[in-house]
């Protein structure tokens, strides 16, 4: 079976096409007429839409009038799953969150695990026994830190991560521009490793995966075996996807 994953979030639209539980292949930052060509040269049977930014309605008619087969529109609140989801307020959970959920409960069975996912917003959520989503944490991300500082103050500069990323940052910067990466990057980083010992805390054995468009910033900062898997949330999304269609 060969479905489609598409992910409309915050600052990009990304898609995932899969072959069984295989991603044959990914892009982001589409276009809805780049989305549609793959579509039409990867052939897909099925396809899933989820989306934080936009109503899914007319993504999902087009492709129905491009494919043979069940065309979701994922819905947090009432799409079923293969996962419990405890979430008090279904309705205002965002679909990325609750598709790398399902994601990291299928890549990680049996597991209390944690996804930190760093994009336009830094989410700590955890699925607990690799059964059941209880929610978690949603804070700034990084490039949303860089504008609050330079947007509601009248003379900080606009900052970004350093071109090499890996590089370490400064404890104490000399300059504004350091002392800026040292708040937002280094604060970050001190936030989300403090997340994940509270979280290991309470829950022996924690599995801590990384997600998010920051997750490469990450990776080697955090503390302890973190596994990283980029396309998290659209592994969620097929295994949804698939979960619906054998329904």
């Amino acid at each position: 079976m060969r479905t489609f994953a598409l992910d409309i979030g915050n600052t990009a639209v990304k898609y995932g096409c899969f072959e069984g539980a295989v991603l044959l292949e990914t892009a982001t930052g589409q276009t809805a007429a780049q989305v549609m060509a793959a579509v039409e040269r990867l052939q897909p049977q099925h396809a899933i839409v989820a989306s934080v930014a936009e109503p899914t309605a007319d993504w999902a008619r087009t492709l129905r009038q491009r494919l043979p087969g069940t065309v979701l529109e994922f819905s947090p609140a009432t799409t079923p799953l293969p996962l419990r989801n405890a979430y008090a307020t279904p309705h205002t959970l965002g679909a990325d969150r609750l598709a790398a959920a399902v994601g990291a409960a299928w890549l990680r069975p049996g597991q209390h695990t944690l996804i930190v996912d760093a994009g336009t917003a830094i989410k700590c959520d955890l699925v607990e026994g690799g059964h059941t989503f209880r929610g978690g944490s949603i804070a700034p991300g990084l490039h949303m830190r860089f504008r609050a500082l330079h947007t509601f103050t009248g003379r900080l500069p606009l900052v970004e991560i350093p071109a090499d990323g890996a590089a370490p940052i400064p404890l104490t910067g000399d300059n504004t521009t350091s002392a800026i990466q040292s708040g937002v990057l280094n604060g970050a980083v001190a936030e989300v490793n403090g997340f994940i010992a509270s979280y290991q805390a309470q829950y022996p054995g924690l599995s801590v995966v990384l997600a998010g468009g920051d997750a490469a910033f990450f990776q080697p900062r955090l503390k302890g075996p973190i596994f990283g898997i980029p396309e998290l949330v659209l592994i969620g999304l097929h295994r949804i996807l698939a979960y619906n269609v054998e329904l």
